[in-house]
């Protein structure tokens, strides 16, 4: 494999787009439920958490996305070329699985 292939940038958006809204109505609420007098002490550690768990969410998604449009790549990949049989390389491949920080 010659690396990642790319996510498609616009179904990521899309996704994100719905994931930020969700936090932004759940910051809204976390403001307005915040009392009088105490408005950024009521509030502010629920926004910087909910703040937190989308820059998570977004990094996650992108990141699996990216390695999910490499994986359907290689699903489809074409066949072998004639005289090569199907397997031929993986003692190659298989080499550097004992670098892995799993074992």
């Amino acid at each position: 494999m010659d690396g990642l292939k790319k996510m498609d940038k616009e179904a990521f958006v899309a996704q994100m787009q719905r994931e930020c809204r969700r936090i932004m109505e759940q910051v809204a609420d976390a403001v307005n439920a915040a009392p009088t007098g105490n408005l950024i002490s009521g509030s502010e550690m629920q926004v910087r958490d909910l703040m937190a768990e989308l820059r998570q969410k977004v990094f996650e998604t992108a990141v699996q996305m990216r390695v999910d449009a490499t994986d359907q790549a290689v699903a489809f990949s074409p066949p072998p070329p004639p005289g090569q049989r199907v397997g031929q390389g993986v003692a190659e491949q298989g080499a550097c699985e004992s670098q892995r920080a799993d074992g």
